[in-house]
């Protein structure tokens, strides 16, 4: 029986090893569609991110990029990004994000959100 533990344990120590960060959610939300403004955009990811190999763009839906300063790190979660925003007119914005987790897996997506529509 203690053999059947010890193959568990040793064929799933493995897969920790191939992990890699991705978004889990993000607000605002993906496709979301909010009345307001947010000051701010908040990515999180399924594991902690290293900060210095990260980031964050915004931009029109017609590709023009929104000046933003860096992402950072949450102090409270290693694993969410927080990014935040000028003033936003209303429309439809496009966020593109790179990460690096600290596994040293880099990933990348984007998705959209709309303003006031």
């Amino acid at each position: 029986m203690w053999w059947i533990l010890l193959w568990l344990l040793l064929t799933l120590m493995p897969g920790a090893a191939w992990a890699h960060a991705f978004l889990d959610h993000a607000v605002p939300a993906v496709w979301a569609a909010v009345s307001a403004p947010p000051s701010t955009l908040q990515l999180f990811f399924s594991e902690p991110i290293e900060p210095r190999f990260s980031g964050v763009e915004l931009a029109t839906a017609a590709g023009r990029p929104i000046a933003t300063d860096a992402a950072a790190i949450d102090p409270r979660n290693p694993a969410a990004l927080v990014l935040r925003l000028p003033p936003l007119a209303p429309g439809r914005y496009r966020v593109s994000w790179h990460v690096v987790s600290v596994d040293t897996h880099r990933t990348e997506g984007s998705y959209e959100f709309s303003v006031g529509q």
